[in-house]
Parts: structure tokens; sequence; C-alpha cells
């Protein structure tokens, strides 16, 4: 994971992207158009609320993201990707597909395929495993 990672941000530090970090994805992998609560990326990342907030804070401050009132609820703020954030979260996906793509040609589909099933049960059993 750690060498895809390397990659990843090698690649998209080329892609003019210097600035993000592998801990910006805690952020970065979970929003959503519209925009999420920090509450619910800490939900959906794991992390706790502060560390998500510190993230946030440093993704403001790079452009990446913006905080905006929630329609739902004026007190709350929504986390939005701006445009050059968008530009990124589409350049990691698109390398992320690449890297994916050289892996399933180098083993094989089945053999790709078994291990991408293989790999999400044992993610699956980690999650099952820290909240018993």
């Amino acid at each position: 994971m750690r060498s895809l990672q390397e990659e990843l941000f090698q690649r998209l530090a080329k892609q003019g992207h210097p600035d993000v970090r592998p801990r910006h994805g805690t952020v970065l992998a979970f929003l959503e158009p519209a925009g999420v609560r920090a509450t619910e990326l800490a939900a959906r990342s794991g992390q706790h609320k502060q560390i998500v907030g510190t993230i946030v804070d440093e993704l403001v401050a790079l452009g990446y993201v913006r905080r905006e009132p929630d329609p739902t609820d004026r007190r709350a703020k929504r986390i939005v990707l701006t445009a050059h954030g968008l530009d990124e979260v589409a350049k990691a996906r698109a390398i992320l597909a690449d890297i994916e793509q050289r892996h399933r040609h180098a083993l094989g589909e089945e053999r790709y395929d078994a291990f991408k099933d293989a790999f999400r049960e044992v993610a699956c059993n980690q999650r099952a495993h820290q909240t018993a």
C-alpha cells in the first residue's frame, strides 16, 4: 500500500498537485459533489473529528476545499470541493485506475479479481474486529 501511495502522490505532484499529502486522502476520498459535514467525514474515514478538522483546515489553506453553510442546518458547515479539489480528485481517480489496470494486466483477470475479493474480506474482518 505504501508503494502505491507513493506512486499516486508523485504522479499527482507532476500533474499540478504538489501540496496534497497522503493524510489529505482522509478527507478528499470521502467528499461528495454537494459536500459533506465534518462529522460525516470522520465517520466515513474512521478518524476522529478533531483530526478531520485539522486536515480540512489544511485543505482550505491549500485551496482544495471550502466550508459552506449546510442548506439543511445553517448552524452546520459542509466541506465542499473547490475547482482545484475537483481536479485533484479526478486526477487521483484516473491515476489509481491506471495503477489498478497495470496490476490487473500483470496478474490476469482471474487472479486479480481473487486478490480484490480477498482484500475486501480482510478489510471487512478488520473493521469487524475493531468494533467488537
